[in-house]
């Protein structure tokens, strides 16, 4: 295939959106010459790549957070670019259907429209409207309703984020899914000094109203909770953006003839986390809070979470130091290759038993200094999403790494086959240590698999093209962390996927 040449208007196209040159043309080659698929060697297990801490175990670990976490720069680092499209695509469709008029599904929407904690404020949009909400259930007029909530006449909630969603009932008031992580974070990353940091990536098109929701709220819930809220918002930068291609790999280009760039999925969120001048950095998806009857558990297993990787840290950065200062002993390099191999779960190169002691000390350092993840595990109860296997390497090494679905071979029945033995998924739950023995912040993007991208098949404006996701943030993008699999309970996991979602019960105020 011919090499792509840009004209002078691609060039501008591409200067405007920041994305370097060079970049695209990597993009590009990899759309022709896609890297193959990951190759799942087993899944994780417990007692074989994913840790099962005993009760007593657990209470050493949290206590071990708990010391030091007045000492801790931490953050809680929160995607939240997600709209609440696909939440309330159902209700959508009825609402552009009109199917749900006089129907029993709509009797069925009215009986349960008052335990939405977002019934209040419909309440009072519709009353301004002059259409009361007990004269419209009453009467029937249940797509008018969806409209109210739906609809900019209304609500809204279809066209914003999750971010800003009513997520559950508090006494006499509620909350969004926002306020929620202000009220979890509180728990956790609040320093000796009782300041407490959040960080909300949200997308362009809301970053106003997240900021200014936040603003909002913040003052009361620093009265409320005796905490400093240290709060800071970023967008995905246009430079993580992708250039799109048609079918036959060529640049896809606009009815105006322009060059097409799509965001680069949640892997472009890495540049992101790359600029926050901290310790650790505890990484929960937007949708994945709980009421305060059930805020307690999920702290504590946060604090689990964070002790775990304290402990690890602290006895790499003891090996590092021992291996940069001294000319370490053939009985130290064998406790440093156990600990890697044993408790760390990195495979090291074939060639280290025989390599001389000087040249071990080398490969053990480069092993043992780069950034440190423990991610909690759910087991596996039919929930959508990635999960921890051991990943075979093209040089027939092995490492722990969430992987996706669509980043194994499909058409392979052994490879799916590994993939449905599968016994935990992940929940998006991370606590990440972000700085180097010596204090100095690790450029996070040396620690990516480049080639971990998803081809994906999109569509613009009714033509097909090829969107090139860049490595997930906790897939491809994390490949060259050193990584430790936890088993956490299933009730820190509850995220709300659907509207229907909110009257689960682990979203309602009581039982």
């Amino acid at each position: 295939m011919a090499p792509i040449e840009f004209s002078a208007r691609d060039r501008e196209r591409i200067s405007r959106e920041g994305v370097p040159l060079g970049k695209i043309r990597e993009q590009m080659a990899l759309f022709r010459n896609p890297p193959g698929p990951r190759r799942l060697d087993r899944p994780c297990t417990a007692g074989d790549g994913i840790l099962v801490f005993s009760g007593a175990e657990e209470r050493e670990l949290q206590e071990l957070f708990e010391a030091r976490q007045g000492d801790l720069r931490s953050v809680k680092f929160v995607p939240a670019s997600g709209a609440a499209t696909r939440m309330f695509r159902d209700w959508f469709r009825d609402y552009q259907d009109e199917g749900f008029d006089g129907t029993g599904a709509g009797k069925e929407f009215s009986r349960q429209l008052p335990l939405y904690p977002f019934y209040g404020d419909l309440s009072v949009v519709t009353k301004k409207a002059g259409r009361p909400l007990d004269v419209l259930v009453e009467e029937g007029k249940y797509r008018e309703i969806l409209g109210y909530i739906l609809t900019e006449r209304g609500l809204d909630y279809a066209h914003l984020p999750k971010a800003l969603l009513k997520f559950h009932t508090c006494g006499n008031d509620t909350r969004t899914s926002l306020e929620e992580h202000l009220v979890e974070a509180a728990g956790y990353v609040r320093d000796g000094n009782g300041v407490c940091a959040l960080h909300f990536t949200v997308s362009g098109e809301h970053e106003t109203q997240v900021r200014e929701a936040v603003g909002g709220v913040v003052e009361a819930y620093e009265a409320l909770l005796g905490v400093r809220y240290d709060w800071s918002v970023s967008i995905q930068s246009p430079a993580t953006n992708t250039i799109a291609v048609d079918l036959e790999d060529e640049p896809f280009r606009d009815d105006g003839g322009d060059l097409l760039f799509r965001p680069g999925g949640h892997g472009a969120l890495l540049a992101n986390l790359n600029r926050l001048d901290v310790d650790i950095a505890f990484l929960k998806n937007i949708d994945n809070v709980v009421p305060d009857r059930l805020k307690g558990e999920t702290i504590r297993y946060k604090k689990i979470l964070g002790g775990c990787l304290l402990r690890v840290r602290e006895r790499v950065f003891r090996y590092l130091r021992l291996l940069e200062r001294e000319e370490p002993s053939d009985a130290l390099l064998e406790e440093i290759a156990r600990f890697c191999e044993k408790e760390l779960f990195l495979d090291l190169p074939k060639t280290f038993p025989l390599a001389p002691g000087k040249e071990k000390a080398g490969i053990l350092f480069e092993t043992l200094n780069r950034p440190i993840r423990v991610c909690g595990m759910v087991k596996n109860e039919g929930e959508p999403g990635g999960g921890p296997f051991w990943v075979a390497g093209a040089d027939g090494s092995r490492s722990l790494q969430i992987v996706e679905e669509s980043e194994i071979d499909g058409d392979s029945a052994e490879q799916k086959a590994v993939w449905k033995s599968s016994t935990h998924f992940n929940p998006v739950d991370l606590a990440c240590a972000i700085r180097d023995y010596r204090g100095e912040k690790f450029d996070l993007e040396r620690f990516t698999d480049p080639k971990a991208v998803i081809i994906a098949k999109k569509s613009h404006e009714g033509r097909d093209l090829k969107a090139l996701e860049l490595p997930g943030l906790w897939n491809g993008g994390m490949a060259r962390w050193t990584t430790l699999f936890v088993e956490v309970p299933i009730i820190t996991f509850n995220p709300v996927k659907t509207v229907d979602d909110l009257l689960r019960p682990e979203h309602r105020e009581k039982a």
